[in-house]
């Protein structure tokens, strides 16, 4: 159960049918994301337009998740459709946060330093002046034997067991 839920409405008086249905849709909730710590929905009616919007604001440890569509015709539907986003959204941070979303990071830029062509290895320097090791099998546009010391790189690091190194090396 999400404690706690707060429900209010602007321009409009909710029904307890229309409560009820709010709290089962935010009951569901925790099957997606079992720790969210508070959950603000705001029911709007658009005067003059017979519109329906619904905001709804979720607190998880570390962030806050916001959900706002488009105005909508039927109330029923616009909460469906909310909590749709809702869960979505739910589902997306809990998956970032077991590191099922890999997160693609930026590529980084340097020069080759040294080469050992005949050991199939060679070092990286960065542009703040890291080595970085790099094995033959990275380099992915170019032949290895037709590397040169000072051409300009892209590469993608990661710790390996002896310090820092290339998983990918492309030659500029």
């Amino acid at each position: 159960m999400i404690l706690p839920l707060q429900i209010t409405s602007r321009n409009l008086e909710l029904t307890e049918p229309i409560k009820a249905n709010i709290r089962e849709h935010a009951e569901k909730l925790d099957k997606y994301y079992g720790r969210i710590t508070s959950c603000r929905i705001t029911v709007e009616a658009l005067p003059h337009r017979s519109l329906y919007n619904l905001h709804i604001d979720i607190t998880v440890p570390g962030a806050e998740l916001v959900i706002k569509l488009d105005p909508n015709t039927d109330l029923y539907l616009a909460i469906r459709d909310a909590f749709q986003d809702a869960r979505r959204k739910l589902e997306d941070f809990a998956s970032r946060q077991r590191g099922d979303i890999k997160q693609h990071t930026k590529a980084l830029h340097g020069l080759i330093k040294t080469l050992f062509p005949d050991q199939g290895y060679g070092f990286l320097t960065t542009v703040d002046n890291r080595e970085i090791y790099f094995h033959k099998n990275s380099v992915q546009n170019q032949k290895f034997n037709q590397l040169v010391v000072g051409m300009e790189v892209r590469f993608a690091e990661e710790m390996g067991e002896k310090g820092p190194q290339a998983t990918y090396v492309k030659v500029i």
